[in-house]
C-alpha cells in the first residue's frame, strides 16, 4: 500500500533521496511539461536505456511536485528494508497470492487519494520491439489516466505529457501514446518501433 504520509521517512531513505536529487541537479537535465491536473495516474517512463533514468525520474517528479511510487516484489519489503522501500515510494506486490498483480495495484489506487505509479513499459533496458501491456490493464481497471514521460540522456532533456484516459481500445490508445513519443523524440529507434507496433495492431484489427 502507499506510504503513510504521517510517518517520518527513515534516515537512510532521506540520505539516499538527497544524494539522488543532488545527482539530478549535477547532471543538469532540462525539464519540459507540468504536473498533471489529476491526483491518480500511471506515469510511463520511456525509453528505459540507462540506470540514470531512475535518477532523472526521481528528480523530475520532485521538481514537478509529484510523489512517485513504483512496484516492487513483496520480498524486497521485508525487514530491515521495509521502511526504506516504502519511503522511496515502493508499492509491494505479492505474486504468490491468488489473483494477479494488476488487482493488487488497482486496490492500492482505490485505497488512497493520491498515487502516481511510475512504470517502465519496456520492462527492462533490453528492448524487444514491443511494450508490456500491464500499465494499460492497470490504468483501465483503476480508472486512471496514463501520463507519458520521456528522457533523452544524450541531450540531457526530458519531460512529461498530458494525461491520456484509456478508452478500452488498446490499439487506438497505444497509437496516441506512440504519437506523443515520436513527436518528442523522432530520432529514437525504440519509439519508431513502438509506432510500427501500434500500426501493425491497427492493421490486424482491420483484417479481423
Amino acid at each position: 500500500m502507499p506510504t503513510d504520509a504521517n510517518r517520518r521517512p527513515s534516515l537512510p531513505s532521506r540520505l539516499v533521496r538527497r544524494i539522488l536529487i543532488a545527482l539530478y541537479r549535477w547532471k543538469g537535465w532540462k525539464l519540459e511539461g507540468r504536473k498533471p491536473d489529476c491526483d491518480k495516474f500511471v506515469l510511463l517512463g520511456a525509453p528505459h536505456t540507462s540506470n540514470w533514468d531512475f535518477v532523472f525520474f526521481l528528480g523530475a517528479t520532485r521538481e514537478l511536485g509529484i510523489k512517485p511510487s513504483f512496484m516492487g516484489k513483496a520480498s524486497l519489503f521485508k525487514w530491515p528494508m521495509t521502511d526504506f522501500m516504502l519511503d522511496m515510494g515502493g508499492l509491494p506486490v505479492d505474486r504468490s497470492k491468488r489473483g494477479n498483480y494488476v488487482d493488487q495495484v488497482v486496490q492500492a489506487f482505490a485505497s488512497t487519494d493520491e498515487l502516481a505509479l511510475v512504470i517502465a513499459p519496456e520492462g527492462s533496458r533490453t528492448f524487444a520491439g514491443s511494450w508490456r501491456t500491464g500499465f494499460y490493464h492497470i490504468a483501465m481497471a483503476a480508472g486512471v489516466p496514463i501520463v507519458p514521460a520521456w528522457v533523452n540522456n544524450a541531450t540531457m532533456r526530458g519531460g512529461i505529457g498530458e494525461p491520456i484516459m484509456p478508452t478500452g481500445d488498446y490499439r487506438a490508445d497505444l497509437a496516441r501514446i506512440a504519437a506523443f513519443y515520436r513527436r518528442k523524440r523522432p530520432d529514437c529507434d525504440r519509439f519508431v518501433a513502438l509506432e510500427k507496433s501500434a500500426q501493425t495492431l491497427e492493421e490486424m484489427k482491420g483484417d479481423s
